[in-house]
């Protein structure tokens, strides 16, 4: 494990002449901003955050965070109107666009460093306002917690998390972020232990200190509010992928997992992905993201409401127009008929009710070995993509957002994945159809 952690270093650690084209972006980007919040008296100042203020920053993936720090007596109407007139003065040569957490942000991009400028109130350890008042403490703590050596080492976390594909806090991914990246580094001392921590890590098992209760599969404390539990807004699936992950790589250890993903993937499973495809009215990614997640969610009750197995689902947008949603069914066609379950037969007032709901559609009725009174039904639609079609033609407010519905209904297409899938589709479906040979290894 020490051999390739050495290789994997030399490539996540940032070289000296790196480092110097970042600072000198770094430094442009908050003389911009810092021009722009003279015009505003609601604004006391501005801070670097995030990773390149902690010098966690990746070789080849390092935004700049800008904090702009507002009195806490600000409204939150002019906390929002104010920090975007700045973000996008500010950033005005380089496509400056809104992006959502709890408040909006600006985001633009110089050399292809993505540059936040991010709002914040200027309070009092414990006395937030905003989700992003913890971001300058947490920069405060982590730059005097974490020694130059656990830098280094959190560096090589974020490596592992990106190449494992958890990486990332926003809606699109609900992996990891690089605070909690930090985070873990300071709690076990360096990567190979995170790895061999994390390898053994229990249920319900309490990484940190508190006393409260939280209900996560794992709970991360942030170390500068105890009540705060980092693992709440990463997603079961992404820490179940850390977990094997992290068993897998002190197993075998190799450079496989600091490397793209080779996933064997069959191509008979593509007849039973369900793709529902529309286009939408331009958002912030995280909006749209959050909006198909649980369109698909939706769905999937739907489809299994209608007798559609659904074995996995997941969810697509390039963020511009095209959005997909992708569900990964045992069988694309069902029975066509079926049997639906009724009462015991000493239940007098439930048995009356089913026998007159299902007198008339029943093609048989009769009372099972568990006294069970039964009916054999025929299904309205035994293919789902017929069924998805005419759910969604009759009952968009049952099974889309709201947020959605104007979209969907300028209209959508529903079909197998064996038809109409552009290449970086394919790519996208082949997640869902594939098993990744780096986490579910055995030797």
């Amino acid at each position: 494990m020490k051999e390739i952690i050495s290789k994997v270093r030399k490539s996540a650690i940032p070289t000296k002449s790196l480092e110097i084209s970042k600072k000198q972006i770094a430094d442009l980007a908050f003389k911009l901003v810092e021009e722009q919040i003279k015009k505003y008296p609601d604004v006391i100042g501005l801070e670097f955050g995030g990773s390149f203020a902690k010098g966690t920053w990746l070789s080849k993936d390092a935004d700049v965070d800008i904090f702009i720090k507002f009195k806490k007596e600000t409204s939150d109407a002019k906390f929002i109107e104010i920090s975007q007139k700045i973000g996008f003065s500010s950033m005005k040569k380089h496509n400056p666009y809104v992006r959502y957490s709890e408040h909006p942000y600006v985001e633009a991009k110089i050399k292809n460093t993505k540059i936040n400028v991010v709002p914040c109130f200027d309070v009092k350890l414990g006395n937030w306002k905003s989700a992003a008042d913890r971001s300058p403490f947490h920069t405060i703590h982590m730059k005097k917690a974490l020694t130059q050596k656990m830098r280094d080492e959190v560096r090589l976390l974020k490596t592992f998390l990106k190449f494992t594909g958890i990486y990332g806090a926003e809606m699109a991914k609900q992996g990891f972020s690089g605070y909690v990246s930090e985070v873990l580094i300071l709690n076990f001392g360096s990567f190979e232990n995170v790895i061999k921590s994390i390898a053994k890590v229990k249920e319900n098992q309490i990484i940190g200190k508190t006393t409260e209760k939280f209900e996560t599969l794992i709970v991360i404390v942030d170390p500068i509010d105890s009540n705060r539990n980092l693992a709440a807004a990463i997603s079961e699936e992404n820490i179940g992928k850390f977990i094997l992950s992290c068993r897998a790589f002190q197993i075998k250890p190799t450079l496989n997992f600091f490397k793209p993903k080779k996933s064997k993937s069959s191509k008979n499973n593509l007849e039973n992905v369900l793709v529902v495809k529309f286009n939408f009215k331009i958002r912030s990614p995280d909006i749209i993201w959050g909006q198909i997640k649980r369109a698909t969610n939706s769905l999937s009750t739907q489809l299994e409401i209608g007798g559609f197995k659904v074995l996995r689902s997941s969810s697509f947008t390039d963020e511009r127009k095209e959005a997909y949603l992708f569900f990964l069914l045992e069988s694309p066609v069902i029975p066509k008929k079926y049997s639906k379950m009724g009462p015991e037969f000493f239940r007098e007032k439930d048995s009356r009710s089913f026998i007159s709901k299902n007198i008339s559609n029943t093609e048989l009725m009769w009372i099972n070995d568990e006294r069970k009174i039964v009916s054999l039904e025929k299904r309205k639609n035994f293919q789902a993509v017929k069924f998805l079609s005419d759910f969604l033609k009759k009952n968009l407010q049952t099974g889309i957002p709201k947020g959605l519905q104007g979209d969907f209904k300028k209209g959508f297409k529903v079909f197998l994945g064996t038809k109409n899938l552009t290449k970086s589709i394919k790519e996208v479906t082949q997640e869902l159809t594939s098993t990744d040979d780096t986490i579910f290894y055995f030797n």
